[in-house]
């Protein structure tokens, strides 16, 4: 009998337990993997509209347009500056974002735009190696996808602390320069050193200026061959000029083009209301006027896509000139990250904005889950010592009656 009376006080207890390991276990697996899913799948590649003349410089049917999957400030933490758990927490969440965002929507290339990691500017070798190691561990991707990653200024520092040592670093690892032009099925891909548009005349500034021109005169050749009848009479200025398919750029970059504030800036990832009428400092938050018309008037894009604020921002320059601004990509900087999904054609695009989990989503999660567990855990312990007080008073009765 008293195997019995022991039966089930034993049954609870492992009936609490088994319920406290769901509810654990539950939240974790929601909020470290399953979560991802379900906003992910809300976003799709965005169709280009037929009405912008689709049919026009190379003939390429719609259906050929190139997926590319844009994103912006990673800020891998460094040794300096990185506590442990903000490393694993921040660190896990743009893995499983991306990881997840490849195998769902599966884009031909990806562009970072910049501040991959976030102490590159003082990073000792070992340290460096160590960043590097942990970003392709995080960023790992199929032979399908191409991945394509810009300079920002916590890569390589400010203007006043980029050097050599540190860009041929940073573009050593990535195997390209950090200044080039990417095809794709037609498309061109500018890609812009915005870190050495000082102006100042510096050697590095000089080499990517210099190399910024021989890629402007380039792309004009191009496109004036593609004009004459036949692909004859190039003009001399044009001799030895390498050709790119006849199309004006997407042109991205870390740094925006000038622009005097946020003020203008709306949606769920603009800046803060009380940032967004913070004045830009030029050659800090945002380029120059003048590096900033410099690149306009030599490339003429059709697009300009860049990040740095960490906040999304949509301008138009010179009443011609869309420039797009992605927001950070990491917990770290804001509580929505985001990326940009392009259908880019040679003589068209189309995007839309793909949110990620939010961060205090994931929190309120873990919160209830451990409201739940307090609760029955308070449920658990009144429970078992009302059933004693019961057991207590029987026994005694049974004690009184003999």
């Amino acid at each position: 009998m008293p195997i019995n009376k022991e039966m089930p006080r034993f049954s609870v207890r492992w009936m609490v337990a088994a319920v406290l390991i769901l509810v654990v276990s539950g939240a974790f697996f929601f909020c470290e993997y399953i979560i991802y899913f379900p906003t992910i799948l809300k976003c799709a590649w965005p169709k280009i509209n037929h009405a912008r003349g689709e049919e026009g410089i190379d003939g390429r049917p719609m259906d050929s347009a190139v997926r590319a999957m844009v994103l912006s400030d990673t800020h891998l933490l460094g040794a300096v500056g990185g506590h442990w758990f903000d490393k694993l927490r921040r660190e896990w969440q743009m893995e499983r974002a991306f990881q997840t965002a490849v195998w769902l929507l599966r884009p031909e290339i990806v562009f970072i735009l910049g501040d991959i990691f976030d102490e590159g500017k003082w990073s000792s070798q070992k340290h460096w190696e160590d960043d590097v190691r942990r970003f392709h561990r995080m960023f790992r991707h199929s032979t399908d996808t191409e991945l394509v990653v810009l300079v920002g200024n916590h890569d390589i520092g400010f203007h006043y602390e980029m050097d050599w040592f540190k860009l041929q670093r940073f573009e050593k690892v990535f195997n390209a320069s950090s200044t080039r032009i990417v095809t794709k099925k037609g498309v061109n891909f500018l890609l812009v050193n915005s870190v050495a548009l000082h102006g100042d005349g510096c050697p590095i500034c000089q080499s990517v200026e210099k190399e910024l021109i021989k890629l402007s005169r380039d792309l004009n050749c191009s496109l004036q061959q593609n004009l004459q009848s036949g692909g004859s009479g190039v003009m001399d200025s044009c001799e030895g000029s390498q050709l790119y398919p006849p199309a004006a750029p997407i042109m991205l970059q870390h740094y925006p083009l000038y622009r005097v504030s946020d003020a203008g800036c709306t949606g769920l990832d603009a800046a803060p209301p009380e940032e967004r009428h913070l004045l830009f400092r030029e050659k800090y938050d945002v380029l120059s006027k003048e590096a900033s018309q410099r690149l306009l008037q030599w490339f003429k894009p059709r697009l300009i896509l860049s990040g740095h604020t960490h906040s999304g921002c949509e301008v138009l320059h010179d009443n011609k000139y869309p420039e797009i601004s992605v927001p950070s990509f990491s917990w770290r900087n804001r509580n929505n990250p985001s990326f940009i999904l392009a259908s880019v054609s040679p003589s068209s695009y189309a995007l839309s904005k793909c949110f990620l989990p939010e961060e205090s989503t994931v929190i309120s999660v873990y919160c209830s889950a451990g409201a739940c567990l307090l609760l029955l855990l308070l449920a658990h312990c009144l429970w078992m010592k009302g059933l004693l007080q019961c057991l207590s008073l029987c026994l005694l009765g049974k004690h009184k009656s003999l």
